[in-house]
C-alpha cells in the first residue's frame, strides 16, 4: 500500500526543507553576534585577547560531540534539538550583552556551543531525509542560509544596540523563539526516523563504515582550511596593513560572503545535475584561481572582481561534500553529517592558529600566498573521492 508518507520520502519537499533553512538562518544570525559584542564584553570585564579568546572557543568546542550527538540522532531521532535550537541560541546570545560577570558570559555561550552542536548534527541529516533524490540543493539551501545568518548577525546586534541600547538587547530572543515555534509546526509531522529505521550498528562498526569517505573529505577540508580561514578571518587586517579604510575592509569582507550565499546555494543544486565530483573539481579550480589573483593583483576594481569569483567558489563545496557524505550513508546521515562537521571545526580551529604563527613569522601577504598553495594540493585529493550522486534528480516523477 502506497501512503503519504512513502511519497513525500520520494519527492523534495520544498516547504519543510526551506523552514529547516529558515531555523539555520535565524540560529546562525544569533551566534554571530559575538564578534560584534566582544569589543563590549572586552571592555565591560577588563579582558585579555586570550579571555576573550575563551568566549569565542566556547560557542565552538561542543563541536566535537556532533557525532556522538548523530549517533544517537540515527538511533532514538533527537528533532527535538532542531526544534529548539534557534531558541535557546537566541536566549543566550541576547543575555550575554547583558551579562553581569565573564564567568556568567562563559556559561552562557557554553549553552550557546551545545544548543549549537545539536542543531547542525541534526538539521542537516532531516532535511537531507526530506531532500530525497534533490540531495544537493537541499544541502545548498541549508548552507547559503546560514551564511546568510552568518553575514547579518554582526550587522543586526549592532544595529539594535545603537537604537535599543545594550540593556534592551534580550528583548531580541522573542524573534528566535518564534522561528522555534515555526520549525515545530512544520515538521510536527515528520517522523524523527526514516519509515524503515536501520537496525542499530555498534559504534566501532559505524565509525569503520565512515573511513571510507571520511578520510579522503577530511584531507580535502585541511588542504582548504588555510586559505578558508585566512581569506574570511584575517582580510580585513590584509586589506588595512596594505593601506585600505577599515570601511573598505569591512565591505570588501561582506562582499566575499555575500557571494558565498550564491555559491554555497548553487554549488549543491548543479552536483544534483552535473556529479559531485565534476562540481567539486570546477569549485576547487576556481577557488584556487581567484586566490592567487586576488594576491597578484592591489588594483582595487579587480581585487573586488576577484573576491567576489572567491567567495562564489570556496563556499560552494561545503554543501556538496555535505551532500556527497549523505549519498554514501543515508541511513547514518545524522552520525556522517555530525562527524563532518566535527572534521570541519577541528581543522578550522588548528588553521586559525596556523594562519596567525605564519602571520607573525613569515608576514601576512607570505601566510595567504601559502594558503593558497597548499589549496592547490587539494584538486588531486578530490578525484580520489568516492563516486557520489550522478544527477538522480532525473529519477523524480
Amino acid at each position: 500500500m502506497i501512503t503519504d508518507q512513502s511519497l513525500n520520502a520520494e519527492r523534495f519537499q520544498s516547504e519543510r526543507v526551506s523552514t529547516i533553512a529558515l531555523g539555520h538562518a535565524v540560529h546562525d544570525t544569533y551566534s554571530a553576534f559575538l564578534p560584534s559584542l566582544l569589543p563590549l564584553l572586552i571592555q565591560r570585564y577588563a579582558l585579555s585577547k586570550t579571555e576573550a579568546g575563551v568566549l569565542s572557543f566556547l560557542t565552538q568546542a561542543p563541536s566535537i560531540l556532533q557525532p556522538f550527538i548523530g549517533y544517537l540522532g540515527d538511533r532514538v531521532g533527537l528533532r527535538l534539538l532542531l526544534f529548539l535550537g534557534p531558541a535557546i541560541t537566541a536566549a543566550m546570545m541576547s543575555l550575554v550583552g547583558v551579562a553581569p560577570t565573564y564567568p556568567t558570559a562563559m556559561i552562557l555561550l557554553l549553552v550557546v556551543g551545545l544548543s549549537s552542536a545539536g542543531f547542525h548534527a541534526i538539521g542537516p541529516a532531516i532535511a537531507g531525509r526530506l531532500s530525497a533524490h534533490r540531495l544537493g540543493l537541499g544541502m545548498s539551501l541549508w548552507m547559503a542560509a546560514g551564511e546568510l545568518g552568518r553575514t547579518l548577525g554582526p550587522l543586526i546586534v549592532v544595529i539594535a544596540i545603537q537604537g535599543l541600547g545594550i540593556e534592551r538587547l534580550p528583548w531580541l530572543m522573542s524573534i528566535g523563539i518564534l522561528v522555534s515555534l515555526a520549525v515545530y509546526w512544520s515538521l510536527r509531522d515528520v517522523p524523527a526516523q526514516p519509515a524503515q529505521p536501520p537496525d542499530p550498528i555498534p559504534w566501532k562498526q559505524a565509525w569503520a563504515l565512515l573511513r571510507p569517505v571520511l578520510i579522503p573529505v577530511s584531507a580535502l577540508l585541511i588542504t582548504r582550511a588555510l586559505a578558508q580561514v585566512a581569506f574570511s578571518t584575517f582580510l580585513p587586517t590584509f586589506l588595512t596593513e596594505e593601506g585600505a579604510t577599515l570601511w573598505l575592509a569591512g565591505g570588501s569582507l561582506t562582499i566575499m560572503e555575500f557571494a558565498g550565499i550564491g555559491g554555497a546555494f548553487l554549488g549543491g543544486s548543479l552536483s544534483d545535475r552535473l556529479g559531485r565530483k565534476p562540481v567539486l573539481i570546477a569549485a576547487g579550480l576556481g577557488t584556487a584561481t581567484f586566490a592567487f589573483a586576488f594576491l597578484a593583483t592591489s588594483q582595487l576594481v579587480l581585487r573586488l572582481v576577484t573576491l567576489l569569483g572567491l567567495g562564489a567558489t570556496m563556499l560552494s563545496m561545503t554543501p556538496i561534500l555535505m551532500a556527497l557524505i549523505q549519498d554514501h550513508y543515508p541511513e547514518q546521515r545524522a552520525l556522517a553529517n555530525g562527524a563532518f562537521m566535527a572534521v570541519n571545526f577541528v581543522v578550522g580551529s588548528f588553521a586559525m592558529l596556523g594562519v596567525g604563527w605564519l602571520s607573525d613569522n613569515l608576514g601576512l601577504h607570505n601566510a595567504f600566498l601559502l594558503s593558497a598553495g597548499i589549496l592547490t594540493l587539494g584538486l588531486p585529493i578530490i578525484f580520489a573521492l568516492p563516486d557520489g550522486h550522478r544527477g538522480t534528480q532525473a529519477k523524480e516523477k
